[in-house]
């Protein structure tokens, strides 16, 4: 199962090109970047870990890119993802985020559902990753 989360989901996974000018692009609007990773890609899960600090102010591509091929070696089998943020109405509001790697194996989500009052049917999504221990998922 293919994980499809952000701006490009229904694409195929951008070459490194195609993410150097959408950084580009980011770069243009003056908007912050970060980049995260995770081994637990639910939709729910806001917490991705951070990879190094935000970057404000950068003019130029490279240094985004620099970062990015920092965290694939470190991090080559986990997802990771770049997020853009534009703070001109005085909050840092994301405005672009796309994966930009993804673990060699997906094992997916299997859909729970439980009763609840009155017998409702109550469903909830549950990844197949962390049936593992944090570390050893992929």
């Amino acid at each position: 199962m293919r994980l499809t989360q952000g701006t490009f989901s229904f694409l195929p996974d951008l070459t490194d090109e195609q993410i150097k000018k959408q950084v580009d692009y980011a770069i243009s609007q003056n908007w912050a970047i970060n980049i995260e990773y995770t081994e637990d890609p639910h939709p729910r899960n806001n917490f991705w870990e951070l990879w190094g600090l935000p970057l404000f102010d950068i003019n130029d591509a490279a240094t985004v890119m620099y970062e990015i091929g920092s965290c694939r070696q470190q991090h080559s089998n986990v997802y990771i993802k770049v997020n853009a943020f534009d703070n001109t109405r005085g909050v840092e509001s994301c405005v672009l985020s796309f994966l930009i790697n993804r673990p060699s194996y997906e094992p997916g989500f299997r859909l729970v559902r439980s009763e609840d009052i009155s017998r409702n049917q109550k469903y909830s999504f549950h990844s197949y990753a962390t049936d593992k221990p944090e570390g050893s998922r992929y």
